[in-house]
């Protein structure tokens, strides 16, 4: 008797413990299994897109804060190399990895003795011309680095110099203070420059303008 009483208080079961094949739970067909994956699917791509967008968006920032960064030319202070809208791209590393050369076209903060008028507060892009230590001093339209004659295959022949080199001869040229950098821009005449405001600090270079991503209303590519 304790036996079947036993039996007959178990549960009689299917294979799935739901009560027996024919019960609500019983198995899913292929299909239902391929759809519940799909949407398992997509809401684990809903899930994972607003990660990735963050995430890509990190990268472009740091990118443009440490690595590379787009800038347009805001004067016709450079040309004709650079014309007022051209857009250019400048490396923000390459003077971690060489030193600053003659020459080099760069981007750096506004300078703090720029009285020239115009937009302030925004950085400007000259052409390096001097280094810390060196020489510079003007005669007629040329300009004399270390006693030196400076080449400028970059401009126009006869390219008039606009204002001399400020308080500098041949006999008392003016020496660049350590650290700093003398700028020009390539429209001499009317660039308003170190002539003006005097050498910039090394610290406040961005970086060097590496490629003309745009350039007199359509696309360059020319590297520098």
């Amino acid at each position: 008797m304790s036996d079947d009483k036993g039996m007959s208080d178990r549960a009689v079961t299917g294979p799935d413990g739901d009560g027996g094949p024919g019960a609500a739970g019983a198995p899913q067909t292929a299909a239902a299994v391929a759809a519940a994956q799909r949407r398992g699917k997509q809401r684990s791509l809903r899930r994972e897109v607003p990660v990735l967008a963050l995430v890509a968006l990190v990268i472009a920032l740091l990118v443009k804060s440490f690595v590379v960064q787009a800038f347009y030319i805001p004067s016709s202070s450079m040309e004709d190399t650079l014309l007022t809208g051209d857009k250019v791209l400048v490396n923000k590393v390459v003077y971690h990895l060489r030193t600053i050369e003659p020459g080099d076209i760069v981007v750096f903060s506004h300078p703090p003795l720029d009285h020239c008028g115009g937009p302030q507060g925004g950085d400007l892009v000259k052409r390096v011309i001097a280094l810390p230590g060196q020489t510079i001093y003007s005669s007629g339209n040329s300009i004399y680095v270390n006693g030196r004659l400076l080449a400028e295959p970059y401009l126009p022949h006869n390219d008039p110099l606009g204002p001399p080199i400020p308080d500098a001869s041949s006999q008392h040229p003016y020496r660049v203070p350590p650290g700093e950098f003398y700028m020009l821009g390539d429209n001499l005449a009317i660039s308003c420059d170190s002539r003006y405001w005097g050498p910039i600090k090394g610290s406040s270079i961005i970086g060097k303008v590496v490629l003309v991503l745009w350039h007199d209303d359509r696309p360059d590519f020319r590297r520098f």
